[in-house]
C-alpha cells in the first residue's frame, strides 16, 4: 500500500478555536523562569523544600485534577514565595498549555505503575526474547537503552504500531497487553540505570479530524473520525498505544492493511483524533453550577460592583490550562479580596474542577 507523506502546519491560536500547540520543552523552560524549580525538583534536579515532582507517587492526573491540585496548593505556595522573595513571571494560556505538556512528559497523567510487575511482564509477554536491556539479543532489535520512544509518548505509539506490523509480517506471535501491563513495563524500563535520567518530551498539536493520513492509512475504511475521537477521549497515550497494539489481531483477521507509518504520520493522526480534547475533561454543567455556588464563586463574579469579571460570556473558553493561567494571574488578588470578605479559599477535587469548567463553558444567552 502506498503512503502519502504528510506535513501538518498548525498555528498556535487561542484555546477553543480550531487548533493549538503544547510543547514540553517550552514548559520545562517555564518551570525554570516561573521559579517553580527553586522549591520543587524534577527527578532530583531543583529545590528540596517542596516535593520532587518527578517522583510523586500519585499519578493519573487529568488537566482538571492537576488544575485543582495547584489551586488547592496556591495560598501556601504564594506564602512560601513571599518568604523567599521570589517573584514569578507571567503565565498566559499558551504558557499554561506548555506547562501542562511538561507535566505530561513527566508522566503526571499516567496511571500508577510498578517496576517489579513491569519486569515480570517484560519477560512473560516475550519482550525479553528479542529486546535486551543494554545489548542486542536479536540483531534486528535495538536494546532498551537505545529506545528514544521511552521518553516520548507520541513516539511510543508510533513505534508500537510499526513494530506489531513487523512482527505479524514475519509470523511472530503478538501478545495481548492491558494498559496496566504497558504502564508497568514502562515504569520498569524508564527506571533502568541507562534510561532513568532521560528527560521526557511531549509536543501535541490539535488539528481538524479530516487529515489525509486518516485516509492513507486505511483507517477510514472502518472508522468514522468523530466516533473514533469520542472513543479515545480521556485516554492516555499509553492506553491508545495498547488499543492500537491489540487492534492488530482483528485488523489482520479482516485483511486490513498493516503498512507502517512514516515519520510524523502518527503525530498527525493523534493530533486529529485525540489532541483537541487533551485539556478538557468530561464535566457535568449542572453539577458545576452547584460547585460554583458551594465554593462561593457566586459571591463576587455575578456582582459587577465587586470588580470580578463575568465568566460565562461568549468570548471566554475554559479548560484545565485556562484555570492554571487564571490562578497564576489573578489568584493573589483574589485571595486578598476573599480575606476582606471573610471567605475561605476554595479547594477542589478533580471532578469538581471538571464540573466547574463545564458549567463555565455553558454561556448566557
Amino acid at each position: 500500500m502506498s503512503r502519502i507523506p504528510l506535513l501538518v502546519l498548525i498555528s498556535s491560536i487561542t484555546l477553543g478555536a480550531a487548533g493549538f500547540t503544547a510543547d514540553s520543552a517550552r514548559g520545562a523552560r517555564l518551570f525554570q523562569s516561573l521559579a517553580c524549580v527553586q522549591c520543587h525538583s524534577v527527578n532530583g534536579t531543583g529545590g528540596t523544600s517542596a516535593p520532587d515532582l518527578g517522583r510523586i507517587e500519585d499519578r493519573g492526573f487529568t488537566p482538571a485534577s492537576l488544575a485543582a491540585t495547584m489551586w488547592n496548593h496556591a495560598p501556601a505556595m504564594w506564602a512560601s514565595m513571599r518568604e523567599r522573595h521570589i517573584t514569578a513571571g507571567e503565565l498566559d494560556q499558551q504558557s499554561a498549555r506548555d506547562l501542562m505538556a511538561f507535566f505530561y512528559a513527566a508522566r503526571f497523567f499516567e496511571e500508577p505503575g510498578d517496576a517489579g510487575r513491569g519486569k515480570r511482564a517484560f519477560q512473560s509477554r516475550g519482550c525479553a526474547g528479542c529486546h535486551g536491556l543494554t545489548v542486542a539479543v536479536n540483531p534486528k532489535a535495538k536494546p532498551v537503552s537505545q529506545w528514544q520512544a521511552l521518553a516520548n509518548p507520541l513516539e511510543l505509539v508510533s513505534v508500537m504500531w510499526n513494530h506489531r506490523a513487523e512482527m505479524l509480517a514475519r509470523g511472530a506471535s503478538l501478545p495481548r497487553l492491558s494498559v496496566q501491563d504497558l504502564t508497568d513495563i514502562l515504569v520498569y524500563l524508564r527506571n533502568l540505570p541507562e534510561t532513568r535520567s532521560r528527560e521526557g518530551a511531549f509536543t501535541i498539536e490539535a488539528a481538524p479530524t479530516n487529515q489525509a493520513v486518516f485516509q492513507s492509512a486505511g483507517c477510514a475504511k472502518c472508522h468514522q473520525t468523530e466516533a473514533l475521537a469520542q472513543s479515545v477521549q480521556g485516554k492516555t497515550l499509553t492506553g491508545i498505544a495498547v488499543e492500537m497494539w491489540n487492534h492488530a489481531h482483528s485488523m489482520a483477521a479482516g485483511g486490513a492493511p498493516m503498512a507502517p507509518f512514516a515519520k510524523g504520520e502518527m503525530q498527525a493522526l493523534v493530533s486529529s483524533i485525540w489532541a483537541e480534547n487533551f485539556f478538557e475533561d468530561a464535566g457535568n454543567p449542572k453539577a458545576g453550577a452547584r460547585v460554583f455556588d458551594a465554593k462561593k464563586c457566586s459571591v463576587c463574579h455575578p456582582d459587577a460592583s465587586s470588580g470580578a469579571p463575568q465568566l460565562r460570556v461568549s468570548e471566554r473558553e475554559f479548560s484545565g490550562a485556562t484555570m492554571l493561567s487564571v490562578l497564576w494571574k489573578h489568584g493573589p488578588n483574589m485571595l486578598d479580596r476573599m480575606n476582606t470578605k471573610g471567605l475561605a479559599w476554595p479547594k477542589f477535587e478533580g471532578k469538581q474542577m471538571a464540573d466547574l469548567i463545564a458549567y463555565l463553558n455553558t454561556k448566557h444567552p
